[in-house]
């Protein structure tokens, strides 16, 4: 009698369980649909003024363009709490925030307000990172959850390579390592690029021809690229990379994975707008430094995801995989609908996983997606089935009315050329909801 009461309540818990599960995933699907928003919204600012002077550290100036950091916030107790509650209509928020504004004499002084409040929040996360990279030893998990939300620009080139472990957290070691690892970037360069090709083999002939044809394609929308210097450097940075890492060789693709760190490190020596920027400002030496970073840290990414560019990329083919199978336990409509008309996931997805979006959203975007990236660490090709499931979700709707032709043209051409922070912020705050349910739940992601 004992054990079937026993019993009773497991099934009861199970049923449960079970049952909240489905309830997150109908309130993820109304979030995709526009219908509502799962979980609470809150809608205050902090208002009261605060002393400006007093969250700068001498070590640190803010950059002018930092206020276009986006701000995901990836707190542990916002997702349970995103999950576990039931989803609220848009009207409710709506009276809500009626509500709170009915009693503001002046528009103008609550935007003032705001605003301050804004500039508050990022004076607050400007002096978390400078706390954190001012010791003499960088606690690593912590500029991880930091960085996670968003790097301030001016501070991401030492966060970069602090997060990918090129430079050590120790700073009393980080300029010697880093000396050293730029020297043997020019070692490498002058022995196996700066030769004749009568020295190369005619594998090697033909890899630095592919990559000479691929440069001049690489971001092709932003004119900074179509410099030759420019050019010339991500020529020299991906034929060392290939040469060392034989396993792969050039891959095309890999070309698009250079450009973030190409941009993050030039920051550091160019300032303003990057449709301003020249390499010919630029001495010899500033020129190789930031090469070899961009070495060093490609190589370092590519390494944690090397079988997605070995011969058939077995790695990316298993992550499309995953992906389809994330879809269908989402959105099972979506999944149907492309199911029916014929269409694979291969067919779109793996240039997602090959170039790791850098095609399909505007470039000003791809540093702030990086930062996430980054900050995942050795979890990075996992998470990325969840930030390329969001991603795809966001045109639910518009994908369920198209036939194989549309949604093929649809997908490769997708309409994010006006996005800005705000729609990326989504997209990754869905994926981290989204990872922390299936995630702890192998059994309902397994086939």
């Amino acid at each position: 009698m004992k054990n079937d009461d026993n019993n009773n309540n497991k099934d009861t818990t199970i049923g449960i369980l079970d049952s909240r599960f489905h309830q997150t995933l109908r309130n993820v699907q109304g979030l995709l649909k526009g219908r509502s928003i799962p979980g609470k919204i809150l809608l205050s600012q902090r208002v009261d003024p605060i002393d400006n002077s007093s969250l700068y550290s001498p070590t640190y100036h803010r950059s002018s363009s930092y206020s276009d950091t986006g701000t995901s916030d990836r707190t542990h107790e916002a997702v349970e709490e995103e999950v576990h509650s039931g989803s609220k209509p848009f009207g409710t928020n709506d009276n809500k925030l009626k509500t709170s504004t009915s009693h503001v004499e002046n528009p103008s002084e609550e935007v003032q307000k705001s605003s301050m409040g804004a500039r508050a929040t990022d004076s607050a996360r400007v002096m978390k990172f400078t706390k954190v990279l001012s010791g003499t030893m960088v606690i690593l998990d912590k500029l991880r959850e930091l960085a996670w939300s968003g790097v301030p620009d001016y501070m991401r080139p030492t966060v970069w390579r602090l997060l990918l472990g090129y430079a050590p957290p120790n700073s009393d070691r980080r300029e010697v390592v880093l000396r050293r690892k730029r020297l043997e970037y020019l070692d490498c360069v002058s022995q196996y690029y700066d030769i004749p090709d009568t020295e190369r083999s005619d594998d090697e002939i033909n890899m630095l021809r592919q990559i000479a044809v691929d440069c001049p394609r690489t971001v092709p929308d932003v004119s900074f690229f179509q410099q030759p210097q420019v050019q010339k450097s991500l020529e020299r940075i991906l034929y060392a990379w290939a040469i060392r890492h034989p396993a792969s060789g050039y891959v095309q693709g890999i070309n698009d994975l250079v450009t973030p760190f190409f941009v993050v490190f030039l920051s550091e020596y160019l300032k303003g707008s990057i449709d301003n920027w020249s390499m010919s400002d630029l001495s010899s030496d500033k020129i190789s430094n930031v090469e070899a970073d961009c070495y060093w840290c490609l190589s370092i990414l590519l390494d944690g995801m090397q079988d997605h560019y070995t011969f058939a990329q077995p790695g990316i083919q298993r992550l499309v995989f995953k992906l389809k199978e994330l879809v269908r336990r989402i959105d099972d409509p979506v999944s149907s609908h492309m199911e029916h008309q014929g269409l694979e996931f291969l067919q779109f997805a793996f240039r997602w996983f090959n170039c790791l979006l850098i095609r399909e959203i505007p470039f000003n975007l791809v540093t702030r997606l990086w930062d996430t990236y980054l900050a995942e660490g050795d979890a990075l090709p996992d998470f990325l089935v969840y930030i390329f499931a969001s991603f795809l979700l966001t045109w639910s709707d518009e994908i369920q009315k198209l036939d194989f032709q549309e949604l093929v043209m649809f997908l490769q051409h997708l309409p994010t050329q006006n996005w800005t922070h705000q729609e990326l912020e989504m997209v990754l705050s869905r994926a981290f909801m989204w990872h922390s349910m299936f995630n702890n739940s192998p059994s309902h992601f397994a086939t």
